[in-house]
């Protein structure tokens, strides 16, 4: 016999979960990633999705940066290789290299190449450098920046892709 679900109870437990969440609503939502060796933060508001890296079409006569463009459901994305526009050096082609599509809302259909994606960071109870703001110092001392999608999307360095 199936368990019947008083409404009352549902309704408790519904109440005391949006509480819940309310309560949590000031958690910070990044994403740690790893750029030629380094550890960036990136607001999951900026991204939309994170993919495998799938087969590219090149592109002639781009930056060395602009790796080509990729096909994600009938979409067509840029794919901009973050290790050799930050540091000059290409991501490592491993099996560990992620896409993260820009977020819709930016109407740039780019993708930026990462060389691994940690998972989510809480940065609350991280220390944060007084010199440079926008970096972080988590629990075991290990440096982290965050990456700014916004300001990258601005760069016209980053919106100029022909040599």
């Amino acid at each position: 016999m199936s368990k019947r679900l008083n409404l009352r109870e549902f309704q408790q437990n519904l109440s005391s979960r949006m509480q819940d969440k309310s309560r949590q609503g000031d958690q910070v939502s990044l994403l740690g990633v790893q750029i030629a060796g380094q550890n960036y933060l990136v607001a999951m508001t900026d991204i939309s999705e994170v993919l495998s890296l799938p087969p590219l079409t090149p592109v002639p006569l781009t930056r060395p940066w602009f790796c080509g463009v990729v096909n994600v459901r009938g979409n067509l994305f840029c794919v901009a290789d973050m290790p050799a526009f930050l540091y000059q050096s290409a991501a490592s082609g491993s099996v560990t290299n992620r896409l993260l599509l820009v977020s819709e809302r930016y109407t740039v259909n780019a993708a930026l190449l990462v060389d691994r994606v940690f998972g989510l960071r809480d940065t609350r109870d991280w220390q944060r450098d007084a010199i440079q703001p926008d970096q972080y110092l988590d629990e075991h001392g290990v440096v982290w920046r965050k990456l700014d999608v916004v300001g990258l999307l601005s760069q016209p360095e980053f919106l100029q892709i022909g040599i």
